[in-house]
């Protein structure tokens, strides 16, 4: 067996790590193990998750109901392909996704991750409009400062500045943006705040297949909080316009800002849903798109005649399993005062920082809690920090942010924003 040393200089060779170099000299921390909340490190320290592993393992780590669910399906299949044949966690999972989500949403399609299922989003609304006979509308248009995802299609809707456009440049496919408004969670939408989403459809619209949005979260573009009143008028403007509303809620799907899905927060339902990241509570890759029965019907009406898109691992019979169980757990838990408490915890916790000459800005919304920062932090020293620290939190650009599973203790959530505010006060 090879030492933790021995390993790490392998994976230093070997490994790529996400949005890093290979050979950078960035710490990598090597897990065995996780319990609850805590990770649990080679050289025997334990680490507060204030991620939640990018925000999937809303459970914690290693809990016993979604490890029996994955024990039981292991027994009879842990893979079988999807063209063709089906299986009862799919057809399952498929009808309780359809029960929770916005009742326009009517058909489910799996995929393996999120970036594939805003890539499966854009292809639908694509086929929609051929089906509708206008191929012209094979463009969208998203507000700027976004994030989408990593694969082509889900770049070119991402910020083009945050993003890779300029890196890609070329090969993207040029999409239409609208600043962001500017409007803040608990403040009205102004008409500023809407009028240049509304000039590009106005002037747009014939080439605009649908407006994709990541509803009142945007995330990591920025870590963003808007209004839900600039939503409830992008759907009525989708409607004016007959453009179709994809909504990404692969961040803040499943009681991340409150409500169970953040469309909520605006009372409307989209034509395309996107989920991902806590559908398995963190266990495995899957994702799903949700469309509306009209957007079925149009695409299995037009050529050829059916949709074009089709993964090796599509509704893999494990990934099914652990997403019911997570699902059953969330479902069956005080998970609105658990979120409720959350927020409260983050808000007194996160407050001190608001003073300090290097923060820009603090802001809370449910299980999110953001501190901004006027420079980029230096991961090269902050992280580790944080670790010696005993917590695990992973910021990004300007940003300080924590997404905590929602079984996080009190003393525990403490122990983070006590650790996020001495950091940043040395900062």
């Amino acid at each position: 067996m090879k030492s933790t040393e021995q390993l790490l200089k392998l994976d230093h060779e070997l490994v790529w790590h996400p949005y890093s170099a290979m050979g950078a000299d960035l710490p990598i921390f090597p897990v065995v193990s996780a319990q609850g909340v805590r990770l649990r490190l080679a050289d025997g320290r334990e680490l507060i998750d204030g991620m939640s592993s990018w925000w999937s393992a809303i459970h914690g780590y290693n809990h016993p109901d979604i490890n029996a669910a994955l024990n039981r399906q292991l027994q009879s299949l842990a893979h079988v392909m999807f063209g063709g044949l089906t299986h009862r966690p799919a057809v399952q999972l498929a009808a309780r996704l359809v029960e929770i989500t916005p009742p326009a949403l009517q058909t489910v399609f799996f995929v393996d991750s999120g970036s594939v299922a805003v890539e499966v989003a854009l292809k639908m609304a694509m086929q929609y409009w051929h089906g509708k006979n206008q191929p012209g509308k094979n463009k969208f248009l998203t507000i700027r400062h976004g994030y989408h995802g990593d694969t082509f299609g889900a770049m070119s809707v991402s910020d083009p500045v945050n993003g890779m456009h300029s890196l890609f440049a070329g090969a993207l496919t040029e999409q239409f943006f609208a600043e962001a408004p500017q409007c803040g969670f608990d403040q009205p939408c102004t008409a500023d705040d809407i009028a240049p989403l509304q000039r590009q459809l106005q002037q747009q619209h014939r080439h605009i297949a649908a407006v994709i949005l990541e509803p009142v979260v945007q995330g990591a573009g920025g870590m963003r909080f808007y209004a839900p009143d600039y939503l409830r008028q992008v759907r009525s403007l989708c409607d004016q316009y007959q453009v179709l509303l994809i909504l990404d809620e692969i961040a803040t799907g499943f009681g991340r800002t409150g409500k169970l899905f953040a469309c909520e927060h605006a009372g409307i339902e989209p034509d395309i849903l996107c989920l991902g990241k806590a559908l398995t509570g963190g266990y495995m890759t899957l994702a799903a798109t949700l469309a509306s029965r009209e957007i079925a019907a149009a695409i299995s009406a037009g050529e050829p005649g059916l949709f074009m898109h089709g993964p090796t691992f599509m509704a893999n019979p494990l990934a099914c399993s652990a997403a019911l169980a997570s699902l059953t757990l969330l479902l069956q838990s005080p998970w609105q005062q658990r979120i409720e408490k959350i927020a409260r915890l983050l808000q007194s916790g996160l407050e001190p920082c608001r003073g300090l000459p290097q923060v820009k800005d603090v802001r809370v919304l449910g299980a999110i809690g953001v501190v901004e920062l006027r420079q980029p932090v230096v991961m090269q020293s902050i992280q580790p920090r944080f670790v010696d620290a005993g917590v695990w939190v992973r910021p990004f650009g300007r940003l300080i942010y924590l997404m905590p599973p929602y079984i996080i203790d009190t003393a525990d959530l403490q122990q983070l924003t006590g650790a996020v505010t001495e950091i940043v006060s040395k900062i």
